[in-house]
């Protein structure tokens, strides 16, 4: 298996050609292993249901990106904790975990979102 800052520096790279350059079929064919198990409920298992749902989003939202505040690596797990922006200023604090293969490929992706909200009840944000 990669070392921890490789395995980092892969998935980074993968969400963002995904998610900021919209090349999932990309990021899926380079980046991840022979299967792909997806927890998010509203895209579907597999390879191929990763790539329709982000080949719609960018039909849908172009513009939106997404920052990488954070990454963190723990076994064959990575976590990343990211700022995502969506066209018309909608904005969210999200974490996703991605198992990790022994060959150093993507194999499965958890993920929490959360809207960031108008008002803070502290000054710490969400960064």
């Amino acid at each position: 298996m990669p070392d921890p800052e490789t395995r980092k520096r892969n998935v980074i790279t993968f969400y963002e050609m995904m998610f900021n350059d919209c090349r999932p079929a990309d990021a899926i064919a380079t980046y991840a292993g022979a299967t792909y198990i997806q927890h998010n409920p509203h895209v579907a298992d597999g390879k191929q249901g990763f790539i329709d749902y982000f080949e719609r989003m960018a039909a849908e939202y172009p513009g939106k990106h997404v920052t990488v505040k954070r990454a963190f690596c723990d076994g064959d797990h990575v976590i990343l904790h990211c700022h995502q922006v969506w066209p018309e200023g909608l904005e969210y604090a999200g974490i996703d975990i991605f198992r990790i293969d022994p060959n150093g490929k993507i194999v499965e992706h958890w993920d929490v979102l959360q809207e960031l909200p108008d008002h803070n009840a502290n000054d710490n944000g969400m960064f």
